[in-house]
């Protein structure tokens, strides 16, 4: 478990990162009123696949966490006390939302004809995406 928690924690370094330089990537490019170039592709889908690799981590230390068994306690338990929910409740649902909204955001831009709409499709969507990660992220745990 506590290879998981390390992978899980130290990922996610990783993640922000390459999606902190999709997103400028994308704001530049509408800005600069650039072509949506091969190296534009790469960073996006590197943000992409680091995000889900983010989540498989999370998926797996959700199930093995001693919090998981909290879940046989009951609902209300869960929900009564801010810990339980967030590490159960709050922390995945958040980022799950999140890297449904990324995976949109690349899937739309696939479809537009301009660069300019492809670069806003990326800039929006992982933008959001990663304003939804950071919103529900265990500050006091990740930074210890």
């Amino acid at each position: 478990m506590n290879t998981i928690k390390f992978l899980h924690s130290n990922w996610a370094y990783l993640t922000f990162i390459i999606l902190i330089v999709a997103i400028c990537n994308a704001w530049i490019g509408i800005i600069k009123k650039k072509e949506f170039s091969a190296k534009d592709l790469r960073i996006s889908l590197f943000g992409l696949i680091l995000s889900h690799i983010q989540l498989l981590l999370g998926l797996i230390l959700y199930f093995v966490s001693p919090y998981f068994k909290v879940w046989s306690s009951g609902a209300s338990v869960v929900m009564k006390d801010a810990t339980y929910r967030l590490y159960l409740i709050e922390h995945p649902f958040a980022n799950l939302v999140a890297l449904f909204l990324i995976t949109v955001g690349w899937s739309l831009h696939k479809r537009q004809e301009t660069s300019r709409k492809k670069f806003l499709r990326i800039g929006v969507f992982y933008l959001l995406g990663l304003l939804l990660l950071l919103s529900r992220i265990p500050w006091s745990t990740w930074l210890s």
